[in-house]
């Protein structure tokens, strides 16, 4: 394999694993990376996209090369910009080189909205949508307070542990203790109106979307991953409401 197809392939590699990782459909995924390779003079690529792994090979030179990926997460801009770099790259305004630059510009990148940004941003869309299903304004203070306390939770147990799920089951018990507490000091009126509007920062949507997609597009392991995944998701979810609402 020459220096050129190397670089080539370490590009297609780091490009589409910073795409799944960020939470981009494999249809999109597939496309940039064919056209990476295509505009870096690899004819006939072998690319194989998974949410677990990218394997890649040359014809030519009868090596391949698999590219794991460890984490999973929802960050659309990084998604976008690694479209943005492929396209440049592809129109000739940057070489191979510069591209990959900025691939690695592009996974260093740690840049994220501020947790109060985000808190404040869950509690408005728990809040607003209570209201848009037509529940009581009542709720609302209610709503916002439950969905603010249970985001927070889980953000914190996300930050500080590997395993997956027990951060939205923590968050939905404590979301469904609250929600039972203000019903029942008069705080609220409804606990299942609170409920519905402060799980849906904790729904995941994304995921679900995807999942579609994937498995439209032909995607079949991809879109039966995620689907799983965000079927779990929701298991943890409703079963963390459930254990509470069960017992009080």
């Amino acid at each position: 394999m020459s220096k050129q197809e190397s670089m080539a392939v370490e590009c297609v590699l780091m490009a589409g694993r910073i795409m799944i990782e960020a939470g981009a459909d494999m249809t999109r995924v597939d496309d940039t990376l064919h056209r990476i390779a295509y505009n870096a003079e690899i004819k006939n690529p072998k690319i194989f996209e998974t949410t677990t792994a990218i394997t890649m090979s040359v014809p030519q030179s009868h090596q391949a090369q698999v590219e794991p990926i460890k984490r999973r997460a929802i960050n659309l801009e990084k998604v976008a910009q690694v479209n943005d770099a492929s396209r440049a790259f592809a129109e000739g305004r940057v070489d191979l080189e510069a591209f990959w630059c900025r691939l690695l510009e592009i996974d260093q990148d740690q840049t994220d909205f501020k947790f109060g940004i985000k808190l404040l941003a869950a509690m408005l869309v728990s809040g607003t949508l209570l209201i848009m299903y037509g529940k009581a304004w009542q709720d609302f203070v209610p709503t916002l307070v439950v969905s603010g306390v249970s985001f927070s939770i889980y953000t914190a147990i996300r930050l500080n542990s590997k395993l997956h799920f027990v951060s939205e089951f923590c968050a939905a018990m404590a979301m469904a203790f609250l929600a039972s507490l203000f019903v029942r000091i008069g705080f609220g009126s409804n606990v299942d109106s609170i409920i519905i509007g402060a799980v849906m920062p904790l729904v995941p949507g994304v995921p679900i979307t995807n999942s579609f997609r994937d498995l439209l597009a032909g995607h079949i392991l991809s879109g039966l991953a995620r689907g799983a995944e965000a079927f779990l998701t929701a298991g943890a979810i409703g079963l963390g409401i459930a254990m509470v609402l069960r017992f009080m």
